[in-house]
């Protein structure tokens, strides 16, 4: 932290002078700025006339609501979209899924670098909190999309742009408070193009108590970029990060608590021999409920990324780019375990069935190295691009005990396990758009990738891990769109996406997964006029192999999935717009989908127990065939809707809406393990004023949740056989649920120098 506030210091003395007069007339034009600037992402981004089903989102569209949430829940209102929230009120850890498909599906790049974990697949937004202050621009492809670089596509891209250089100098203050004792606090600046250089920062500040009990986090981030800009060139540099500490509540809640049922509580205790302490807990706390009540049971994470962009513009036909990245990343998450057996720590002891508790700390220590590079030609009718990228991964697993209650004294924060991870990764592609005549335009798409991936050692279940793996995938696309007229167009395309298993398929999977396939095809109209715009776009994702979530976590809250032989989604997206006046606006958008697996086998485990040591004797898999049934977490309807009105100038409210349709917890299709629909609406206000002393005051105000609804909006399940004295064999099914906030608020100033 202390370099960070000298790096600071420097910083605001820069933009000090500059704001003080001391600043150069620019001399660039700012429409060549932002040309240069799209040279690092033409090639992995789609334009209006790409016949793929995306949406673009501006840094002026978010702004308003950006009052200290994560991005996904940002991103809510947009087409097929369902977003969730551990802690209940946006901050902390937050998901996304577009399609019914999860972060793992979403490809993440951040100026063109893959940001994707390469191990887990997944993409963590708490790690980067308050990033979104720091972007531009946002475009959510959905379905397989272009290619782009890092992870494949199976749901959607998220392709982010980090600001473009201010032509001015600028400082701007931002402070929010709100509901569950939510904070942030944010300082930008930037010193504007002088002589072709500029300069820009931000710090941020986050804190909340979550909604749920405990359900804390405590972040910190950092933006610097430096560089240097002309008519052909640009070059920056970039450095940003966040330190986050929050604490758990992955666990979820159980249904009954959610319920408020006080007999369905009372079994569950039955059922799960919870301690004294415990079951109080859960009999006292209600749908905010956290099982954890340790004081530092916490995830403490820290993540830097250094980047580094080349654009330059040859000549008036050939432009390119070459980027560097390296991310350092290293922290733990801290647990409290009552019960333990030395022997799951240290299986060698002579002691290893002494019993007590421990405090354990899992670290992961990772560093992330990419470089990707774009060529686009363009010239009259054709634009033609060739890129790709190469990047490497090495993660150290290990685990430490810091504190036991061990009758034998046990070397403290001695590595209980280890294990370490390596990941390769190459792709390469070149794309082809072509005007077959005036009306008609032409896409083409052909990637080539390479994954190695290799862990050895020993997982945090004193399991060994030996796995080797290569794959090599081919993913062409095609696509045509036709202009009917100035206002409308028809499109269709047809993509190939394949994928590998990640990290916790190929160590905790009895049976090595498969990679995946899917044949992506979209089908769409587009209609544009001054007042008014309207979409239509049909999609059948075909999966062959797909890894689809069995609705069971494993002890670290991460998902576990399994293989599917043959499955799909397919559905039609809506959306449209009309502005009745300067005042009044309308936008909405809606999903209607059906998500279905063709054949597959539910397996719950038949364990048996030692009476006495309550340790595991053997187990035999219990199969149940279902055969057409839904994905899991992929609902039928999805929709949403903003009504926008404007009194007097630089005021807005708006009125925001969202339906989700009922979800299952697994791919059983059953009532009894599904996620209620739920209908939610949120307004939020904004008002901006420009007196002489300042370039502008602005207040934000968002109210969600307002008509008090209880909901949920994610949760898991998982199945076995329980058997108490003299009441022979039953199948008991767990439900679990992540409680969402009632009505809160969140209120924010902002001051622009």
């Amino acid at each position: 932290m202390k370099s960070i506030v000298k790096n600071t210091t420097l910083f605001l003395v820069f933009t000090a002078i500059t704001l003080n007069g001391f600043a150069q007339e620019i001399k660039q034009d700012s429409t060549k700025v932002e040309a240069l600037s799209e040279v690092l992402l033409s090639s992995t981004r789609v334009k209006d006339k790409s016949p793929f089903a995306f949406t673009n989102i501006t840094k002026e569209e978010i702004e308003s609501t950006n009052l200290g949430q994560d991005l996904p829940i940002l991103l809510d209102q947009l087409p097929s979209v369902v977003t969730t929230s551990d802690a209940g009120a946006g901050v902390g850890y937050t998901g996304i899924r577009v399609r019914g498909s999860d972060a793992t599906r979403v490809n993440v790049t951040i100026n063109g670098i893959p940001y994707n974990d390469s191990e887990s697949q997944g993409t963590f937004w708490v790690n980067m909190p308050d990033f979104v202050s720091s972007v531009e621009d946002i475009q959510l492809q959905r379905g397989v999309g272009t290619s782009t670089n890092g992870s494949g596509a199976f749901g959607a891209s998220l392709n982010l742009k980090t600001l473009n250089p201010s032509n001015k100098g600028y400082a701007s203050i931002t402070n929010t408070v709100g509901s569950y004792g939510t904070s942030k606090h944010n300082v930008s600046f930037g010193s504007g193009i002088n002589n072709n250089f500029y300069a820009e920062g931000r710090l941020s500040k986050i804190k909340s108590d979550g909604y749920i009990d405990r359900a804390s986090s405590d972040l910190s981030s950092y933006y610097a970029e430096a560089g240097f800009i002309n008519d052909n060139t640009s070059i920056k540099a970039i450095v940003f990060g966040g330190k986050e500490i929050t604490y758990q509540s992955w666990y979820g809640t159980p249904e009954a608590v959610v319920n408020n049922d006080r007999e369905g509580i009372q079994a569950f205790i039955d059922r799960n021999f919870p301690s004294d302490t415990e079951a109080e807990n859960l009999l006292n706390s209600g749908r905010t409920y956290n099982f954890y009540t340790y004081d530092n049971e916490v995830d403490n994470y820290e993540q830097t990324h250094y980047q580094l962009h080349l654009s330059h513009q040859f000549n008036t036909n050939l432009s390119g780019s070459l980027s560097g990245n390296f991310t350092k990343g290293d922290g733990f998450f801290e647990q409290y375990k009552d019960g333990e057996k030395l022997g799951d720590y240290f299986p060698n002891s002579a002691n290893a069935s002494d019993e007590g508790d421990v405090i354990r700390r899992r670290w992961l220590d990772n560093n992330f190295t990419a470089i990707v590079y774009s060529l686009n030609y363009k010239k009259e009718k054709l634009n033609l691009y060739l890129g790709g990228g190469f990047n490497t991964y090495k993660g150290d697993h290990f685990g430490e005990v810091i504190w036991d209650s061990f009758a034998t004294a046990i070397p403290i924060r001695d590595q209980y396990y280890f294990s370490v991870g390596k990941k390769t990764d190459f792709s390469t592609y070149v794309k082809a758009e072509y005007d077959l005549s005036s009306n008609l335009f032409a896409f083409v798409d052909l990637q080539y990738r390479t994954v190695d991936y290799e862990s050895v050692g020993t997982s945090s279940d004193l399991v060994d891990i030996n796995v080797k793996q290569d794959y090599g995938f081919f993913n062409p696309k095609f696509g045509l769109t036709y202009n009917i007229n100035n206002h409308s167009s028809i499109y269709g395309s047809f993509a190939v996406a394949n994928r590998e298993p990640n990290r916790d398929d190929l160590t905790k999977n009895p049976i090595t997964p498969k990679a995946e396939r899917l044949n992506d095809f979209e089908f769409g109209y587009k209609l544009k006029d001054a007042n008014y715009y309207a979409n239509a776009n049909l999609y059948y994702m075909s999966y062959k192999d797909q890894l689809v979530l069995t609705g069971d976590l494993d002890d670290v809250g991460d998902p576990i999935r399994q293989n599917v032989d043959k499955s799909f989604r397919a559905g039609i997206e809506l959306q449209a717009g009309y502005k009745f006046s300067n005042k009044l606006r309308i936008d909405a958008n809606a999903t209607f989908s059906q998500n279905q697996i063709e054949d597959f086998d539910y397996i719950v485990y038949d364990t048996q127990y030692d009476a006495d040591t309550f340790s595991t004797v053997s187990y035999e898999p219990v199969v149940t065939n279902f055969k057409d049934t839904d994905i899991s977490f992929s609902p039928s309807v999805i929709a949403g809707g903003t009504l926008t009105y404007s009194p007097v100038k630089n005021l807005n409210l708006g009125f925001v809406t969202k339906y989700v349709g009922k979800q299952f917890l697994d791919n059983t299709s059953s009532d009894s393990k599904s996620i209620p629909s739920y209908l939610v609406n949120n307004i939020n206000a904004s008002y901006k004023i420009n007196p002489k002393w300042i370039k502008e005051i602005a207040f934000n105000l968002l109210v969600n949740n307002i008509f008090n609804k209880e909901y949920v909006s994610n949760g898991y399940t998982y199945s076995y056989f329980y058997r108490p004295e003299n009441s022979g064999d039953a199948a008991v099914t767990e439900n679990f649920y992540y409680p969402q906030a009632k009505t809160n608020f969140l209120l924010g100033m902002t001051l622009k120098f």
